[in-house]
């Protein structure tokens, strides 16, 4: 039976400007950083508190790949981060160059943002209300 998502796949053009991006401006922690015998790097990902669900940084080869970094989710937030303060996170990744799509509001489910990562890829903040 399947039991839970272990890792999502996010194309990148540059690895190290992503890893760069998702661990010093994010806050995400470096999981796996291993080079296969073929030369594939597999670069993964993630959260101090969840370390069992992986962001893996996939080199975009092909043009197909190619098309896709910055769109995989086309306008739609690729990933759903939670924050135990969202204004903070907000006031501190817009002061390290984080480009903020709106501004944090109140929702029914909690305080929210979107942003954008280094290629365009949106991302969701969210703090639930508790």
């Amino acid at each position: 039976m399947i039991s839970k998502i272990t890792h999502i796949s996010l194309f990148v053009t540059n690895q190290d400007d992503a890893l760069h991006f998702y661990t010093n401006i994010l806050g995400f922690k470096l999981h796996t950083d291993a080079v296969m015998e073929n030369g594939f790097r597999w670069l993964t990902l993630c959260l101090k508190n969840q370390p069992d669900v992986e962001l893996a940084l996939m080199p975009a080869t092909t043009p197909e790949e190619k098309a896709l970094v910055g769109k995989q989710a086309a306008h739609h937030p690729f990933l759903c981060i939670q924050s135990d303060d969202c204004k903070k996170d907000y006031d501190l990744l817009k002061a390290n160059g984080v480009i903020f799509i709106d501004e944090p509001k109140e929702e029914p489910w909690g305080i929210s943002v979107s942003c954008k990562d280094l290629y365009g890829t949106i991302l969701y903040i969210n703090q639930p209300i508790h």
